[in-house]
């Protein structure tokens, strides 16, 4: 409308306002005729199962005239029954804001209150149901289904509550278990450093034993007296008596087997020459002499 007026102005500035007004209003009028007739062949080509051309028919009716209200409407329920239910909510919305009547206003927002309920935003469609019944306080449907929301919203909120509970409650539980645990941890830590401290202080004792040789037991006794008699089993060398000293090594001769062996030696060496001699005494020559 400021449009027109805009262009009714630099075409015929001399005109008054009044005269404007009006032929700006006859203008908004032929623009709502078309977009209403556009809004009919939109219906009829609905009906007739045509989805595309009807989508298309009522696009050219809302751009024609923003008064329509009928056209984003009647776009928003072919959108809703293809269960496009975002365009539907887009075109409600459009219709209510469009609407000048409390009857097209009641029609946007019930039909809202079903999109939020598609979409299971129940609050929400509390909302849509109640400003639809401040245009229409005496539609019964719109009334039942706000109940129905109301209900479903309670629903939903005592589920949440009932998960919370429960997940406060795990949590709970995990976090008793988990103290526990801990709690068994330290017990057995505890219980760990007091056995190492008690080992330790046998350890000590057991050492102060050792070096006082009175708690001990006899068979893990080592005292001076099995020293001695390992000693004694293995005398040293300065104790050991003489005849042992003058026993000979291994591998190792005697005085007296050197000297009887050079005895030997000897006998033998004059035998030798005993028998050699008796060879020369067979070996000589005797002249026989004649007896003759």
């Amino acid at each position: 409308m400021n449009r027109y007026r805009l262009i009714l102005v630099l075409l015929f500035p001399g005109l008054s306002l009044f005269a404007q007004e009006e032929i700006v209003d006859k203008e908004a009028e032929k623009a709502l005729r078309a977009s209403t007739n556009l809004t009919w062949e939109a219906n009829k080509e609905l009906s007739s199962n045509d989805f595309t051309t009807a989508e298309s028919e009522y696009r050219r009716a809302i751009s024609k005239s923003s008064k329509n209200s009928t056209a984003p409407f009647n776009l928003g329920n072919a959108y809703y029954n293809r269960e496009s239910y975002g365009e539907a909510f887009g075109r409600y919305k459009q219709a209510g804001e469009t609407a000048e009547e409390k009857p097209g206003k009641h029609k946007a927002f019930h039909n809202m209150g079903n999109v939020f309920m598609k979409n299971k935003e129940y609050e929400k469609a509390v909302e849509a149901y109640k400003e639809a019944l401040r245009n229409n306080p005496k539609d019964e449907e719109t009334r039942y289904n706000l109940a129905l929301a109301k209900k479903m919203l309670e629903k939903e909120q005592d589920e949440q509550q009932n998960d919370d509970n429960e997940g406060g409650e795990d949590n709970k539980d995990q976090q008793d278990q988990k103290d526990q645990n801990q709690d068994q941890n330290n017990q057995g830590d505890n219980e760990k450093q007091d056995e190492g401290e008690q080992n330790e202080d046998e350890n000590k004792d057991k050492g102060d034993e050792g070096e006082n040789g009175e708690d001990e037991p006899e068979e893990n006794q080592k005292g001076d007296g099995d020293e001695k008699k390992e000693q004694e089993k293995k005398p040293n060398e300065g104790d050991q008596p003489e005849d042992q000293k003058q026993q000979p090594k291994p591998n190792e001769l005697s005085k007296q087997q050197i000297q009887n062996l050079l005895e030997a030696m000897q006998n033998e060496e004059k035998k030798v020459q005993e028998k050699m001699e008796a060879r020369k005494v067979r070996g000589k020559k005797i002249k026989n002499e004649k007896d003759w």
